[in-house]
């Protein structure tokens, strides 16, 4: 019987679990553990302890569980058989894995049976040593991925194909129908289809101590000779050609209609600037009206100053003009009487009717002339005659200064003396304040 002098792991990388070809030690054998490695002791069966990085001599000190049993064995000698497995817990990469080549797929759009096959690659490694010792392993010299290594009665590729083709062909297909993919462009989504893939498949090898750490679906074998996939093929590319003339259709629409409102945008903006420029023109044309009349209102005022500066400069004033008018009226009538032949009443008739024209002249020229030919034929006024200078004044609405009737504007402060009433005998315009009328003499208020 061979006794182990030093045991350490002599397999390659590629391998998940690897058994010591050796299995006599003694309290004298060394034990050495790889950095990304775990080793353990099995005996009868049963795992007995677990090394992990470190060189450890196996005496009943390192072996506690292990001591008791050498304690025991036959002629006092502390050699022990036991069977040594070295796990490897680096993460193996680019594990290829695959499907069948015809597992059954049923399209979620078109309800069409199809035959496909998925193929891809995936990141593995140990998660519990122990848990893929006693389900997976047993008593085999070890196990890889494939069956590269011929010592190994199995490997986990084989294991594990069953369990991929049970989940693949459960969840494809309403992991196609719920991410809306179209079958002929699958290949554009293999990363949508590989994340809900990959929880499903890593939960089925937790159960046996491994972790799938990423995994990937580089192909999908769709059956092109499959008279079921031509004619989903077909479908689909009228339903293609169809949503593209509806898309063409409506970019057409959204066109003409961007057009029409564009048209639509300008006119409006055409008009509003048209009613604008009719603001501006109707604005300037209404500042110009009033700059006009104020021009024409400075200007009446400025010559309503003149006339009277120049009325004061003569010395007299629009009463003085008046009066005057008034006596010549008067004088002419006078002048006439007894000139209309000799003796006789027809004489006397005649000078009385050329003294009632003289004085009718006057009364037109002035109120107080009326009151003088009512003194001469009798009539009584039954009003209070007021004096002569008093009848003939009206005052400025602005400064109170007494004016002469007739008067455009106040030759005190140039206000214009604004005309509010006609006379009820001759319906000439007079202004406020006047007594009498300045054309006919009518009394203003008989």
């Amino acid at each position: 019987m061979a006794i182990a002098k030093i045991i350490k792991y002599e397999g390659d990388n590629s391998t998940f679990i690897w058994k010591h070809p050796t299995v006599d030690f003694n309290n004298m054998t060394q034990l050495i553990v790889y950095e990304s490695q775990e080793a353990v002791f099995m005996m009868n069966g049963m795992i007995m302890d677990t090394f992990g990085p470190g060189k450890y001599n196996l005496d009943t000190e390192s072996l506690p569980i292990l001591g008791k049993l050498v304690d025991t064995l036959v002629y006092g000698d502390s050699s022990f058989t036991a069977d040594v497995y070295f796990i490897n817990q680096t993460v193996q990469m680019a594990l290829k894995w695959g499907t069948s080549p015809k597992v059954r797929f049923i399209e979620p759009n078109t309800g069409i049976p199809l035959e496909i096959g998925a193929s891809g690659n995936l990141n593995l490694r140990v998660k519990d040593s122990k848990k893929l010792l006693i389900k997976l392993v047993g008593t085999t010299a070890g196990i890889a991925w494939d069956k590269d290594v011929p010592s190994f009665t199995k490997s986990l590729q084989d294991s594990f194909r069953p369990l991929i083709n049970t989940i693949f062909k459960a969840n494809f297909a309403p992991i196609v129908k719920e991410n809306n993919i179209n079958i002929i462009e699958i290949d554009q989504h293999v990363e949508t289809l590989a994340k809900p893939m990959h929880e499903r498949i890593n939960t089925g090898f937790e159960e046996y101590g491994l972790s799938v750490v990423d995994f990937y679906i580089t192909d999908i074998v769709l059956p092109e000779e499959d008279r079921n996939f031509k004619r989903i093929k077909d479908i689909m590319a009228s339903s293609y050609l169809g949503v593209k003339e509806a898309e063409l259709e409506a970019t057409l629409t959204a066109a003409r209609r961007a057009v029409e409102l564009e048209q639509q945008q300008t006119l409006t903006a055409k008009k509003q600037m048209e009613l604008q420029r009719d603001i501006l023109s109707t604005q300037a044309e209404a500042q110009k009206t009033n700059i006009m009349a104020e021009a024409e209102a400075n200007k009446a005022r400025l010559e309503g100053f003149a006339q009277a500066d120049v009325m004061a400069a003569q010395g007299y004033n629009q009463k003085d003009v008046l009066q005057a008018e008034v006596q010549k009226a008067y004088a002419e009538g006078m002048g006439n009487f007894g000139s209309n032949g000799s003796g006789g009443g027809g004489g006397i008739v005649s000078d009385m009717m050329s003294m009632q024209m003289g004085m009718m002249a006057a009364n037109a020229m002035s109120g107080q002339m009326k009151e003088m030919m009512n003194g001469f034929t009798g009539t009584q006024n039954n009003s209070q005659t007021q004096p002569q200078s008093e009848e003939k004044k009206i005052y400025c609405p602005n400064c109170g200064t007494p004016l002469p009737l007739g008067a455009k504007f106040c030759m005190n402060c140039g206000q214009q003396i604004s005309v509010n009433s006609k006379c009820p005998n001759c319906g000439s315009d007079f202004p406020a304040g006047a007594k009498f009328c300045p054309n006919c003499g009518t009394k203003i208020g008989e």
